[in-house]
């Protein structure tokens, strides 16, 4: 159904997009367009960042795996193809915005405070991401659709 292919193509798009600012990202501060370690040696900020970097990870990161598999199975499931498609949709994007902000918020805490703990938690949350990739499998299943059922329509 062309329906389903336009919502796919859209959700690989947008996967990609937050990817590719990831990598933009980095780049910028490898090659100093953004100053790194501006808190290097003010403890108070180095500590309230780090830990502000690790609650983001340690709350987000598991909401957003969590809580889509929890939305679909209670909600999604029960609506029209139509309304469901556009509800996959919007979870998809705000799944992938928390992860996004985790991972940004976390490697730019690494590069401001020259700490490790923040690309850790910025990486567990790129790697988190990748259970998130969208497919055209993967929608039918968490959608209970058949490829048969989409071709006939």
């Amino acid at each position: 159904m062309k329906k389903i292919e336009s919502l796919l193509r859209i959700l690989k798009m947008e996967y990609m997009l937050m990817w590719l600012l990831i990598v933009i990202a980095v780049a910028l501060y490898e090659m100093d367009f953004i100053p790194q370690g501006t808190m290097v040696g003010i403890a108070e900020a180095e500590y309230l960042s780090q830990l502000t970097g690790v609650l983001l990870c340690v709350c987000l990161i598991p909401i957003s795996l969590r809580m889509f598999g929890l939305f679909i199975s209670k909600n999604i499931k029960t609506m029209n193809m139509e309304n469901a498609l556009k509800s996959y949709r919007r979870w998809s994007e705000v799944r992938i915005i928390m992860l996004f902000v985790v991972a940004l918020f976390n490697i730019s805490m690494y590069y401001w405070t020259m700490d490790i703990t923040g690309l850790l938690c910025g990486c567990m949350a790129l790697l988190a991401s990748l259970f998130c990739v969208p497919g055209r499998k993967r929608l039918l299943s968490e959608l209970d659709m058949e490829d048969e059922n989409i071709a006939e329509d």
